[in-house]
C-alpha cells in the first residue's frame, strides 16, 4: 500500500465522517440558538426548554436521513473493500 493510496482511504473516511455528523449536528445547533435567542428575550433560564428540542431535532434527521447515512456508510465500505486487491498486490 503506498502512501498515496492510505492518504487517499482516510481522506475518503474524513469527508464521510464530515458529512453524516453535519447531517446530524447542524440543525441540533441551529434549534438550539434559536430557543437560547426565546429564552434571553423572555428571560428563562431552564436547561430543558434548550435540551428536549434538541434532541427531538437530531432525532428527527436521524429518522429522516438514516437512509442516506446508511448509503453513506455502505458506499465507504464498499470502496474499501472494492481497493482490497488492488491494495495487497
Amino acid at each position: 500500500m503506498t502512501p498515496e493510496q492510505t492518504v487517499d482511504l482516510i481522506g475518503q473516511a474524513v469527508l464521510t465522517i464530515i458529512a453524516m455528523v453535519s447531517v446530524l449536528i447542524v440543525p441540533g445547533m441551529v434549534v438550539g440558538l434559536v430557543v437560547s435567542i426565546i429564552q434571553s428575550a423572555t428571560q428563562i433560564q431552564e436547561q430543558t426548554l434548550s435540551f428536549f428540542p434538541r434532541l427531538l431535532i437530531t432525532l428527527l434527521m436521524l429518522i429522516f436521513a438514516g437512509h442516506w447515512l446508511l448509503r453513506q456508510v455502505m458506499e465507504l465500505f464498499d470502496m474499501l473493500f472494492l481497493s482490497i486487491p488492488g491494495t495487497i498486490g
